[in-house]
């Protein structure tokens, strides 16, 4: 754990927005809590530290993805260090603990913050023109602190189950002491604290009224931030790894909450964008109609690094990278809304990417595309083309990504150009998808309704369904096909956005899903057409100890009191 007693020595950001919507990061040598106790500022800066611990994923393992962990995508570069994740060479001493680190130094700063820099009023400012409005801003802030807080433990119990519940700032040794608390509790310490802040937090940063800053705060969690974290939190409490019994008031309470989030959300009228690809592109932090937070990445830094990762092999200083595998291909439906596999969907094996799912182009690049804007000609994913195998990092599923990629950018030495990157960590469409697995494993049915709850699981999947153009989810399926049908929805609209990784393992499905990994093999003929032969890539290894991450040895070997998850 991170464990100051004060911030010493560590840089906190000062200005908290800048005039292009963004969290503007700047850097201050922080000397003590007497210091930061001066100025509304320095305070901010504090809770701005407390952003930077957020998550994000472009490519933290060297540029792969954790997608490329699961049955998304795969690395077009072997031995990257995420093929430890199914290899065989992850364990206590290879933990992959970054997050581990980050999170429980964010919860050192919430603390330090809620426990020492919370009841100021800075009288030196009471004259200032703004300080009303600051003095608004500021009481604000133990709020967000909260919020983080019970974000950062959402991410340490989805990742490790039980660990240490520090909710006051302490010094090493006493943070070392801690025991580990049950997920069950740290469940309901998110519960709780999302219940406490939800009606007091700034519900809505461009309409403040006679408190607006001259500057916007677009990038802080609002109300629909605590409320979103509290409807994902609460389905993963009631979901098998963490709900062996289901026990199904776990399951009401996940609906109840997805249902509040919504509401809420539709109060504001938000609703579902009609151009999916808007959400992931470089001004997605302007967008609020579907986005209820985006973690800002890199402040206003601006940067080609995920293009570069990710860009088809073939264009100047492209390194392939995260290839989406036929797994998700396959898993995109015809647009009647049969899957590939029926044999009334009218899918050809031959033309494979006619007649499918809108989110299929609007996701995976593939052969023949046009992509992205600065590649002079259509892709060329057959064994021998120019974006293809035999070239050392090509695709190795026959595909490319898209999402996240701004089709916009130049990474080649002439006119290259970069944009900012901001990841989507809470959107409506999530919420409709967790109502929607949380009324139907309540109700046992896929259209049934309850007090309270006046959206069918059906209701809510079709919400998402139709912004994809796709028919509306047939009446009669069994509780076990629909089941299915939650399932692979939430594969296609939440492909590399972080859940796969986790949904397959609070499912306990992970064998499932995660073993055999196939790819797209094409081949061009001598009339110019192509033989499309999907097949396996490679067979990933899969131990029931890894729905859980191993606990780094480091922490065990420092702080005495915890123990190791069960089988590392």
């Amino acid at each position: 754990m991170k464990l100051n007693h004060y911030i010493i020595g560590v840089f906190a950001a000062l200005s908290l927005a800048s005039c292009s919507d963004k969290m503007d990061y700047h850097e201050y040598k922080v000397d003590g809590a007497d210091y930061i106790k001066e100025m509304f500022s320095r305070t901010g800066g504090l809770i701005t530290t407390i952003y930077q611990n957020l998550d994000s994923d472009f490519g933290n393992y060297s540029g792969a993805m954790l997608s490329s962990a699961t049955d998304e995508s795969a690395y077009s570069h072997p031995g990257n260090q995420v093929e430890d994740f199914y290899n065989g060479a992850w364990g206590p001493t290879n933990a992959k603990g970054s997050l581990w680190t980050s999170c429980y130094q964010g919860i050192s700063y919430c603390n330090l913050f809620l426990d020492e820099f919370v009841g100021l009023t800075f009288p030196d400012y009471r004259l200032d023109v703004d300080y009303l409005k600051e003095m608004y801003q500021y009481n604000n802030y133990q709020w967000e602190a909260r919020w983080a807080r019970a974000y950062f433990y959402f991410l340490l119990v989805r990742q490790y189950g039980d660990v240490p519940l520090k909710v006051h700032n302490m010094d090493a040794a006493e943070a070392n002491a801690l025991p580990r608390t049950s997920a069950e509790e740290i469940f309901k310490f998110i519960d709780s604290e999302c219940e406490a802040i939800k009606d007091t937090i700034i519900k809505d940063y461009n309409n403040l009224g006679n408190m607006a800053m001259s500057m916007t705060e677009s990038g802080r969690a609002n109300n629909l931030a605590v409320l979103a974290l509290r409807a994902r939190a609460a389905l993963y409490h009631a979901s098998p790894l963490f709900n062996p019994t289901n026990d199904k008031e776990l399951w009401h309470q996940a609906a109840l909450r997805a249902m509040e989030c919504i509401n809420a959300c539709k109060a504001r009228s938000m609703n579902l964008v009609s151009d999916y690809m808007s959400l992931f592109q470089s001004d997605n932090y302007k967008d609020t109609k579907e986005i209820i937070f985006a973690r800002r990445q890199n402040g206003t830094s601006t940067n080609n690094n995920f293009e570069k990762y990710n860009f088809p092999i073939g264009m100047e200083n492209a390194g392939g990278g995260n290839c989406p595998t036929q797994n998700l291909v396959d898993a995109f439906e015809m647009t009647n809304g049969k899957a590939i596999t029926d044999a009334d969907s009218g899918y050809d094996p031959q033309n494979p990417y006619a007649n499918r799912d809108k989110r299929l182009s609007w996701i995976v690049a593939v052969n023949g595309e046009q992509w992205p804007n600065a590649n002079p000609k259509p892709l060329e994913l057959y064994y021998g083309g120019a974006n293809a195998a035999p070239i050392t990092y090509a695709s190795t599923t026959g595909y490319y990504l898209k999402k996240y990629c701004n089709p916009s950018t130049v990474i080649g030495a002439t006119g290259a150009n970069a944009f900012y990157h901001n990841w989507v960590v809470f959107r409506l469409a999530e919420m409709y998808l967790n109502l929607a697995e949380a009324m139907l494993n309540y109700t046992g049915s896929g259209y049934a309704t309850s007090d309270g709850l006046p959206m069918s699981a059906a209701a809510a999947l079709n919400v998402v369904r139709t912004r994809a153009g796709q028919p509306n989810i047939e009446e009669g399926l069994s509780a076990a096909a629909f089941k299915q049908k939650v399932e692979n929805e939430r594969f296609v609209e939440l492909a590399f956005e972080g859940h796969r990784f986790y949904d397959v393992r609070r499912w306990k499905e992970a064998p499932q899903y995660l073993t055999n990994i196939r790819k797209m093999d094409i081949r061009l003929n001598a009339d110019s057409t192509f033989t499309y032969t999907p097949g396996k890539l490679e067979q990933r290894q899969w131990d029931d100890k890894m729905y859980f991450f191993p606990i780094p040895q480091s922490e065990i070997q420092k702080a005495g009191s915890l123990t190791q998850n069960p089988g590392w």
